[in-house]
């Protein structure tokens, strides 16, 4: 599972021109499974999001998480962080999860940030054409890579 992180002043999503998640102050996650990902490792993978210490306390330094700025998420499927760039010049995105497995993970990530952190919490639309923009804030961006993390 891959997570792009951005800390934003502001992110929203729209699609067919209707703005359908919005947040002000937060993180803008962009979401990635493939097929070995389970339940588990996205709760791994939140847990690490949520208790990142990548927010300025009052001397500037990243000392905050999101809870302690009471933060928002903007969380937007994105199957594209699969992408293998090693031939050619079209991305090949054979490793990026089937969608309905996808899918089911990515609403049991919006459920267990909603209901187990406790975080407002917004979304795109999985599959859909969106066209998201954000102010990043630093800018600040991170790719968690459960691959990485936790293997």
């Amino acid at each position: 599972m891959k997570f792009l992180i951005q800390v934003v002043k502001k992110a929203s999503v729209d699609v067919d021109d209707k703005t359908i998640g919005s947040i002000d102050k937060g993180l803008l996650i962009f979401v990635g499974a493939c097929e070995d990902d389970t339940k588990e490792i996205a709760d791994r993978m939140i847990k690490k999001a949520v208790n990142l210490r990548i927010f300025e306390d009052e001397n500037g330094k990243t000392n905050l998480s999101l809870g302690d700025i009471k933060g928002s998420m903007l969380v937007i499927s994105q199957f594209t962080l699969y992408a293998d760039c090693r031939k050619g010049n079209r991305p090949s995105f054979i490793k990026a999860g089937d969608p309905s497995h996808a899918n089911e993970l990515y609403e049991y990530i919006l459920s267990e940030l909603k209901n187990t952190y406790g975080i407002h919490t917004e979304s795109g639309s999985f599959g859909a054409d969106m066209k998201v923009s954000l102010i990043n804030d630093g800018p600040f961006t991170i790719m968690l890579d459960s691959d990485e993390l936790f293997s």
